[in-house]
């Protein structure tokens, strides 16, 4: 038996196990994302706050 990631899940696994462990992946997966963007917009931040640092000199 396979998810709907297409990943092998126990024999003995309920549906309701199933549907959380379905939910926990897709959680973790928009995490990850956020995660990416804030880093992005941190790095643009960090480059901003430098640029200005050098024009105020």
């Amino acid at each position: 038996m396979r998810d709907a990631d297409g990943r092998p899940v126990a024999a003995g696994a309920s549906h309701d196990t199933e549907a959380e462990l379905a939910r926990l992946r897709a959680e973790n997966a928009r995490l990850a994302k956020a995660e990416e963007e804030w880093q992005l917009e941190r790095e643009i931040l960090r480059r901003a706050a430098a640029y200005s640092a050098r024009e105020m000199k």
